[in-house]
């Protein structure tokens, strides 16, 4: 079977990518710790902006295909895309922040989702089922499996977990470009799709809900929301595939 082309990455560019993740996700630590109840999802947006000034870096996102801000923020059963708004966060929401940063024109890719004073039993059981998906799928993505491989084993920790995986969202390539090859699913069978080789860099990136796999946009063309208005969550990872191991790009 013939697959698109993969630019599969020298020693030296995943360097230069884990570079770009490393100060992703420094970034990220950062907005996780300031975001609290009684901030906008704007605030958080602009936090971020003057962080990626102050290191120099890129705003991978902004203006991507027309995305308006520097961070997605998606609350509660906004599953993907969510747009920094007005929206004052309230203690019991969890939010994921999804963020893309660049260095020397690499691009790193990491997000989180975390919850805002107390939350329900509900909403900490979905976050930690989301962690373990996207950690099972991590597990899975070594040379010489395939991503049917990936799928099946996110899949199978959500459904073991009482959840639902979002199939419109998948993992994908990263490098010079924000989204390049390979497609990363999170369904498919053991043995079955791409080969996964040495040189390949990704994102896992499962969303996970309680409820039903389903989804709408909303009216600012790219918040995507559960259409039964479940909660979600998520975890994404940049990682790199060598010969003997995957390292993960966007772990401190």
């Amino acid at each position: 079977m013939g697959y698109s082309y993969v630019p599969l990455k020298l020693k030296n560019e995943v360097m230069r990518i884990k570079t770009a993740c490393r100060l992703t996700r420094g970034i990220l630590d950062e907005l996780v710790a300031m975001t609290a109840p009684g901030i906008t999802t704007r605030e958080i947006d602009l936090k971020c902006r003057k962080l990626i000034i102050k290191r120099g870096a890129e705003a991978g996102l902004l203006g991507f295909k027309g995305f308006p801000a520097v961070i997605c923020a998606s609350v509660n059963h906004v599953a993907a895309h969510g747009v920094p708004n007005k929206y004052t966060l309230q203690s019991g929401d969890i939010i994921t922040l999804d963020l893309t940063a660049g260095v020397d024109g690499w691009y790193g890719d990491t997000a989180v989702t975390f919850g805002l004073g107390e939350i329900s039993r509900e909403k900490a059981d979905l976050i930690e089922a989301a962690r373990q998906a996207t950690a099972a799928g991590i597990n899975a993505a070594v040379a010489g499996a395939r991503m049917g491989d990936i799928g099946e084993a996110v899949s199978r920790s959500a459904r073991e977990h009482g959840y639902n995986v979002l199939r419109n969202f998948i993992g994908h390539g990263i490098g010079r470009e924000i989204h390049e090859e390979p497609a990363v699913l999170y369904c498919g069978e053991s043995g079955e799709g791409r080969p996964i080789v040495p040189g390949m860099v990704f994102t896992v990136e499962p969303i996970l809900t309680p409820g039903k796999d389903e989804v709408e946009t909303l009216i600012d063309g790219w918040s995507v929301v559960t259409c039964d208005r479940m909660p979600c969550a998520q975890f994404e990872h940049t990682i790199a595939v060598f010969g003997d191991h995957t390292e993960i790009l966007t772990e401190l």
